[in-house]
């Protein structure tokens, strides 16, 4: 499941929803990013998100499945919300479940990596010196380099 969403999500609720193919599962490995309230610059008071629609959902349509070729997972959850949003918020869930923890946890951890470099998506940071767009990160494209010639 994707969703490309303003509204907040629960928690408690895609859990749930992870944990509904029990007893088939063994594992269930969530992440939850939020806004923090430190940027590059300065304090971060804010955030906005775009993305390109339709497009956001096909790449990470094939995150998924790129995912699921490496690992035998069962269900996959991902949600990232857009719009304004204030430090402290949630902004990304990453869901997975599998019959191991080891394929829980790493295609959670492949998930994040490449949603973070492939998705699509724009982030501005609302500073109290200004507003200004996020630059993508090297570290990021580093931790997406690393699985590039790892398979399972």
């Amino acid at each position: 499941m994707i969703s490309i969403q303003q509204s907040d999500f629960d928690l408690n609720e895609e859990y749930r929803l992870l944990r509904s193919a029990a007893p088939e599962i063994g594992a269930i490995v969530t992440f939850v990013g939020l806004v923090r309230d430190f940027g590059d610059e300065s304090l971060v008071k804010g955030m906005y998100l775009e993305h390109y629609p339709g497009m956001t959902e096909r790449v990470l349509q094939e995150i998924i499945d790129e995912a699921r070729n490496r690992w035998p997972v069962k269900d996959v959850r991902i949600i990232h919300r857009v719009g304004s949003l204030s430090a402290s918020d949630q902004i990304v869930f990453v869901g997975v479940n599998s019959k191991h923890r080891e394929a829980a946890f790493a295609a959670c951890e492949f998930l994040m990596d490449f949603l973070k470099t492939r998705a699509p998506l724009w982030k501005k940071e609302i500073t109290d010196q200004g507003e200004y767009w996020v630059e993508a990160k090297d570290v990021d494209a580093r931790r997406t380099d690393r699985w590039k010639d790892s398979q399972k």
